[in-house]
């Protein structure tokens, strides 16, 4: 069975097994043999529905798009070339595995000498780290790069977040040239948690949109302190948005946003930054669909207290 056909039945079975998963990559694009000497790969900008953003200019997988994880700080890895162990799953299944690993669901991007920078492309953000079982892979900004769409110029990678059955507790983003997530506006709504109504942000799944919930941070009197801090941002990511967000039933009046530096914007709730967490549980409800549990309520972690927000 292939990766692609299980996470199909992942869908399916859903209401028993209460897990998510996303659409694995197709590519049908095979490594080129040469016996040159070896070059690194080219990366590009191209324009994308985002905004400017991150692809391959050379080799097989010229011109397809690329994407970061939130969860990745090498040494440390949320998407890892480790098997999945899960029931059904295709034999070799990973998240993450060499540009042509037809059984990784976001493959790395790899080069085999120093990467080279394209017009508009830092030459310093651009770099690469070894990682077992993959090779060189590009980094950007100090992130790892990675394909997942199935075709050149195709941009489906973007927004998912993927906290539940597979491990990589991270939100996919396109990359900008300055190193930053490309986000999209996002839309801000409600959800219900233990039998209340609760403010929500959508996201992408392998099940179409969930709405997510989303946390204050007790430790923010004073400005964003979470989204200032590596470990803590890794573990909550910050609910991002390049335009303001859209209103999905909530009141207008409460949605706002901050600058939380290098052109980064993060959307507050009457003047509180808002954050996902990157453990979110997801339970099955009685139509088959998944509903996240809200298990990030009352964490104290980085100097304060997560809570869930009453719209």
């Amino acid at each position: 069975m292939s990766i692609r056909r299980w996470l199909a039945l992942l869908a399916v079975l859903a209401a028993t097994l209460a897990l998510t998963a996303t659409p694995a990559i197709a590519s049908t694009a095979s490594p080129a043999t040469s016996h040159a000497k070896p070059s690194g790969t080219k990366i590009i900008l191209a324009h994308t529905p985002f905004g400017w953003s991150l692809a391959v200019g050379s080799g097989p997988y010229k011109n397809y798009t690329l994407y970061f994880i939130s969860s990745d700080k090498p040494p440390q890895y949320g998407c890892t070339t480790v098997v999945l162990n899960l029931p059904g799953a295709p034999p070799g299944a990973t998240c993450t595995g060499p540009s042509n690993d037809h059984n990784a669901e976001w493959p790395a991007i790899t080069t085999n000498g120093k990467p080279i920078a394209g017009p508009g492309v830092s030459k310093r953000l651009l770099g690469r780290v070894y990682r077992k079982g993959i090779g060189w892979q590009i980094t950007y900004a100090g992130h790892p790069l990675y394909l997942f769409d199935q075709s050149p110029g195709a941009v489906s990678g973007e927004g998912y977040f993927e906290p539940g059955l597979l491990p990589w507790h991270g939100i996919w983003w396109l990359m900008s040239a300055g190193g930053q997530p490309v986000p999209w506006a996002g839309t801000l709504t409600t959800t219900t948690v233990g039998g209340k109504t609760v403010l929500a942000e959508t996201y992408q799944t392998v099940f179409g949109f969930v709405n997510f919930p989303v946390y204050t941070f007790s430790g923010d009197r004073y400005g964003p302190r979470c989204s200032a801090t590596p470990a803590c941002r890794r573990a909550w990511p910050s609910v991002l948005t390049v335009v303001a967000p859209g209103n999905g039933g909530v009141p207008a009046s409460g949605i706002g946003e901050i600058g939380i530096g290098g052109n980064l914007t993060q959307v507050t709730w009457y003047g509180q930054p808002l954050y996902l967490f990157s453990n979110e549980q997801l339970a099955p409800l009685p139509n088959g669909a998944l509903a996240p549990v809200g298990n990030g309520n009352g964490i104290t972690a980085f100097g304060g207290t997560f809570r869930l927000v009453n719209p």
